[in-house]
């Protein structure tokens, strides 16, 4: 799993760090039970602290994308794939809603009509 980080983004490194990770998932780059690098080692490869790889794996977590055990590290769990593409997709979705000008309430209105 390849992981870039972007120093000058704007975007916080452990939210930098959970896209890579989603990215991958829905790629299909990590299969289900595949597990993660230990947090020790990515923030050592990306040069950055280990709690900012910790907050994106709590992150992933909270998202339902993984699953965090001591001795075991991060493990990707059933349906993360899904759930990973989802997210990618619900991202574009708020993207398009911003470059239209529409609101959070716009867009859950919108998303609340034609949700069956």
């Amino acid at each position: 799993m390849l992981v870039r980080i972007d120093p000058a983004s704007p975007l916080p490194l452990f939210e930098q760090v959970a896209a890579a990770v989603r990215r991958a998932l829905a790629q299909g780059d990590l299969a289900l039970g595949e597990q993660l690098p230990p947090a020790r080692e990515l923030a050592a490869s990306l040069d950055i602290n280990i709690h900012t790889v910790l907050r994106a794996y709590a992150l992933l977590r909270d998202e339902g994308l993984i699953d965090l055990r001591r001795r075991r590290g991060a493990v990707v769990i059933a349906g993360a794939r899904e759930r990973a593409r989802l997210t990618e997709l619900v991202g574009d979705l708020i993207t398009e809603a911003k470059r239209l000008g529409l609101d959070a309430d716009e867009l859950t209105r919108t998303i609340k009509e034609r949700y069956p």
